[in-house]
């Protein structure tokens, strides 16, 4: 494919969503098919969103513009030159505010554009359930306009080469993510999205401060340039390259989740709805660690050593803490809830990514990438099960579910138990699926790290990561116990006063059953099926994804040459 069509390929991708965000909130119209009493040419065709009803007309343009952003990014894969991943492609460049030297700069490498397809199939998948599955919250046109809007500020965070551009996308996704949170979450949620946004925003302006400190000091914010050898980057001084690393890494760690910044993370996760969830597992925490291989990485090396030991220290720390409080959520009598587990679970997978990266290793930095893919897929399937299942059995609190719910999947809804079993295994890293290679080079970076780091300090966190993957095994076969295996308990009554007794039994003294538990939809196979399938994919064949990501590792860390 050519450069002009790779060019304009990757601008559709980054700017459709936001027309199709604007778009969404036209008037709807009635499609003249669905008019009563007319025929099809009886009216004419006014401008506007078309269906049944106003609601349907701007759910299906959801599913339109996201279908049509996911068909551009798999054409842009598909033309991208897989003979030279390390090379930035279907770039644009031009300039926006001259006497800042700010540019609209756009490209891909292999680093990047599995990123965007990530982002492009999720977000996807995700107006594809809400057509079927509204959340309960306000009218659907400021949700599907939030969620494009959500959608083209993740593809430009993964497509710009500008600082500022990178900041400027980076922040664009905290607004909708609040809102879809504060308007369309359950419990707790505004408390919750204030949470979100204030730590997410205070972190932002830390960052800001070092992204303006490398411009400033390096006479430029093109990403590319500041990534080369003997190029602008040559012009920070060790104590510049320390101070940018310091404030550009508190933003990206907030957002990676990395601890103890990751507080926020739990309340988001258990507030939000399905596809809120989803997207913030499957994608916005991809852009915290992104920042940390396209930024800290190629453009203050100096200051990253220094960091990286502290870094690893605190993703250790983080694996292990995120698997024990998921030990101590699925305990029996906990009141645990399976969806803020999950998102625990993230902060112990986010851990192994962030420790690959510590270990400025090829092999580290590749199983890092790796793991940013296979957590997207795995974490976003396992958030759409749990909503799913919340939606069938009005809880997610596991003690519910292992009593008096009586969810017993494998016996009530078998494809519906078999999925989601198959999602924890994939989690806790079984071989043979996606989880397992991201954390595997992770800990095989940390035990020979880069020269001038620690090795014994990068085996002891290599041992504590291993420790986690064992800690992470127990607790998701845990959930799978409680929640897919076990008899089938009986339901109390909700019946009237008089038509049953307290010990759930009914007048003619035989125990009332437990609810039925629907079993797998087909638009739910639809949006979940895609993210199975390729999580065995890239289980059993993990070189497709190592394939794009290596050479433009290599050359990032200086290894290509």
């Amino acid at each position: 494919m050519n450069h002009t069509a790779m060019q304009l390929l990757l601008a559709a991708v980054v700017v459709l969503p936001l027309a199709g965000a604007l778009a969404a909130l036209f008037p709807s119209r009635p499609s003249p098919d669905h008019h009563p009493g007319t025929k099809r040419s009886a009216l004419p065709l006014p401008p506007g969103l078309r269906g049944k009803n106003p609601d349907q007309a701007v759910l299906r343009h959801g599913v339109t513009v996201t279908g049509v952003v996911l068909a551009a990014s798999i054409a842009l894969a598909i033309g991208f030159d897989h003979d030279q991943p390390a090379r930035m492609q279907a770039t644009t460049d031009i300039s926006w505010i001259p006497a800042l030297d700010i540019r609209i700069h756009l490209g891909v490498d292999g680093i990047s554009l599995p990123l965007v397809v990530l982002t492009a199939l999720l977000t996807f998948l995700c107006a594809l359930y809400s057509y079927f599955h509204m959340p309960t919250g306000p009218s659907p046109k400021a949700f599907v306009a939030l969620l494009l809007t959500l959608e083209g500020g993740t593809l430009a965070t993964f497509a710009v080469l500008d600082l500022m551009l990178f900041f400027l996308a980076f922040e664009m996704v905290l607004i909708p993510m609040y809102f879809l949170i504060a308007r369309w979450g359950g419990a707790g949620k505004q408390a919750a999205a204030w949470k979100f946004i204030l730590y997410t925003l205070l972190g932002s302006v830390v960052m800001l401060l070092g992204l303006l400190l490398i411009g400033v000091k390096s006479g430029t914010f093109d990403m590319v340039a500041l990534a080369t050898d003997n190029g602008p980057k040559d012009r920070l001084s060790h104590t510049v390259q320390l101070l940018a690393v310091l404030a550009v890494g508190i933003g990206l760690a907030v957002k990676s989740p990395m601890w103890p910044l990751h507080s926020w993370l739990p309340d988001a996760h258990t507030a939000a709805p399905t596809v809120g969830s989803v997207l913030l597992a499957g994608v916005l925490l991809k852009m915290g660690t992104y920042g940390f291989v396209r930024i800290a990485l190629p453009i203050t090396p100096e200051g990253m050593q220094t960091f990286a030991p502290y870094l690893a220290a605190l993703a250790a720390v983080g694996i292990i803490y995120g698997s024990l409080a998921c030990l101590a959520l699925v305990r029996k009598g906990a009141k645990g809830d399976l969806k803020r587990l999950i998102a625990y679970s993230s902060v112990g997978h986010m851990g192994f990514v962030l420790l690959g990266i510590a270990s400025m290793t090829p092999t580290g930095v590749n199983g890092a990438l790796f793991a940013n893919i296979a957590h997207g897929l795995i974490t976003g399937l396992l958030f759409f099960m749990v909503g799913a299942l919340k939606d069938r059995t009005g809880t997610t609190d596991l003690d519910a579910l292992a009593g008096t719910t009586g969810a017993a999947l494998y016996g009530k809804a078998p494809r519906f138990g078999g999925l989601l079993a198959f999602g924890a295994v994939a989690s806790l890293g079984l071989p043979g699926l996606a989880g397992f290679w991201g954390e595997m080079l992770a800990m095989f970076g940390a035990f020979q790290p880069a020269a001038g780091l620690s090795r014994p300090a990068f085996l002891t966190f290599m041992v504590l990561a291993g420790l986690g993957t064992l800690l992470t095994a127990a607790y998701l076969l845990l959930v799978v116990r409680r929640v897919c295996m076990g008899g089938t308990p009986h339901l109390a009554p909700t019946a009237p006063l008089g038509s049953a007794d307290p010990a759930g039994e009914d007048p003619s003294g035989q125990p009332a059953p437990a609810p039925a538990v629907p079993d797998i939809a087909r638009y739910e196979y639809a949006a979940w099926s895609p993210l199975a399938v390729l999580t065995v994919l890239a289980g059993l064949w993990p070189a497709a994804l190592l394939g794009l990501t290596d050479p433009a590792v290599q050359q990032l860390l200086g290894g290509g040459k």
